[in-house]
């Protein structure tokens, strides 16, 4: 029988093109904030599928494959971004069950107890009262919350405003919203070492992905090589092995990473890097720019219909 992807682009019979997916989290249930962000079941479904329209290879191997053109059709690898505990508790059982592999790109500072800058952000008006939010003291406004909807659009206000700030700028502009709000942060929301251990340990290959994510194009050439260097680093103190692979944090080319950074990241040993420009990796493309894409479609039908169309488009967004 023929499948839905199969007609679209020819299924099995694509050839030359490499499809990386990029995933952050996966939730136990829905999120009513965020009702888009993938939960468990979907997660579980999408992988039944990749499983069945595509040869789902380690990134490392099927980078490699790529430039050796070797890939076999309809290939295609799993990352994910950022070191949630999730990507243990969650994904990593549902690989498992599938027999897929996947890359998890840890941004190493937020390991054992941490809590990325947005996360702290969504975490304090998620726990507001309803009514309004005085942030004037900060610079910030005063925003009402009043339901889910409500709060979603206040979270997206913020974040908005806070994103391309200086680096530590954002930090202590974070810092201060969580203790003006008199906010208790979450511990377990990042993976702990041990957890990154036993992920590694099962399979999953780490790369880097800077020790606290700023946006690169933030920082001075020495901050940015501090961090990813120290990232690196630190994934080698933890299970053993230096990172071959690396994702720019944000991943927007020209807006997120420079050339510089593409540089610093063949400098201090990579052996590839991905961004989050869309489309698919093709043999001769740069090794250090390589793109990447997930559907957001909620039912197969859709999910397939975008990944098809994602795979006809060639990762031009490029430094």
């Amino acid at each position: 029988m023929t499948s839905m992807l199969t007609k679209l682009v020819g299924g099995r019979g694509l050839n030359n093109g490499l499809t990386i997916l990029i995933y952050h989290r996966v939730l136990a249930d829905l999120d009513p904030l965020f009702p888009n962000e993938l939960t468990q079941t979907q997660f579980e479904w999408q992988l039944s599928l990749l499983a069945r329209e595509f040869n789902v290879l380690p990134l490392s191997e099927a980078i490699d494959r790529l430039e050796k053109h070797s890939l076999p059709p309809a290939a295609a690898a799993i990352t994910f971004d950022d070191g949630y505990a999730d990507n243990y508790t969650l994904a990593l059982p549902l690989l498992q069950r599938h027999g897929l592999p996947a890359t998890v790109f840890v941004a190493t500072g937020y390991l054992d107890g941490g809590m990325m800058w947005n996360e702290r952000v969504i975490h304090c008006i998620r726990t507001v009262s309803i009514g309004p939010v005085d942030l004037q003291s900060l610079g910030l406004g005063v925003h009402m919350v009043s339901d889910a909807g409500s709060r979603t659009a206040v979270i997206q206000h913020l974040l908005g405003q806070l994103k391309y700030l200086e680096w530590t700028a954002r930090e202590d502009k974070v810092n201060e919203i969580v203790s003006h709000m008199q906010v208790t942060l979450p511990t377990d929301q990042m993976m702990s070492s041990q957890q990154l251990r036993a992920l590694a340990a099962s399979g999953i290959e780490i790369g880097g992905h800077t020790r606290l994510h700023p946006i690169l194009a933030t920082l001075d050439r020495e901050q940015a090589r501090k961090e990813m260097a120290d990232g690196r680093d630190e994934i080698e103190a933890l299970v053993g092995y230096k990172p071959q692979l690396f994702a720019y944090p944000n991943g927007k080319p020209d807006r997120d990473y420079k050339r510089e950074h593409v540089e610093l990241a063949q400098e201090l040993g990579f052996s590839a890097a991905v961004s989050t420009a869309w489309g698919c990796a093709r043999t001769g493309g740069d090794q250090f720019q390589l793109p990447r894409f997930t559907p957001w479609d909620q039912s197969p039908f859709r999910f397939q219909m975008r990944l098809a169309a994602n795979y006809r488009r060639i990762g031009h967004d490029m430094v």
